[in-house]
Formats: structure tokens, sequence, C-alpha cells
């Protein structure tokens, strides 16, 4: 078993609270992914951050090139944690 995680950035909370709830639908996800506020450097307005989703994927079974194109239907993108 490993410790596979992805990161998806979203750019606001609410992106980042709809993704995290459409990954179990879509994709299955029966563990509740993590959000994390990741403010700008020297930022802090809650405007100018980042919400990261961070999901574990100890099968490996999540496609990195499915999650990067999911991420991107909320503006979002896939990151290499």
């Amino acid at each position: 078993m490993s410790d596979v995680r992805h990161v998806l950035v979203l750019p606001d909370r609410d992106a980042a609270e709809e993704v995290a709830q459409e990954l179990g639908e879509r994709f299955g996800v029966v563990e509740e992914p993590q959000l994390v506020r990741d403010a700008l450097a020297g930022e802090d307005d809650a405007e100018d951050a980042q919400w990261l989703v961070v999901l574990r994927d100890e099968t490996g079974r999540l496609d990195p090139g499915e999650l990067d194109a999911f991420a991107g239907e909320w503006e979002g993108w896939r990151e290499e944690p």
C-alpha cells in the first residue's frame, strides 16, 4: 500500500467544496478529501487565497490526467505534491 496523494488547486473555497463533493460522485472517492487554504505569500485577504483539495489514492486507481481535467472545470489544476 502506497501513500499516493493528489493535490487539486482551486481558485476559491466554493470551488474547492464543490470539487470535494463531486469527487465522490464522479470518481467514487469515499475518503473525505482535505481542504486547505493556501494564502499567497504576503496576503492576508481570503480573496487572494487558493484552496487545495488533497486526496489520498493508496490504490493508485485515480488517473492524474483525468483529475487535472476535472479540476480544470473549476478553473483549477492538479499539482504534484
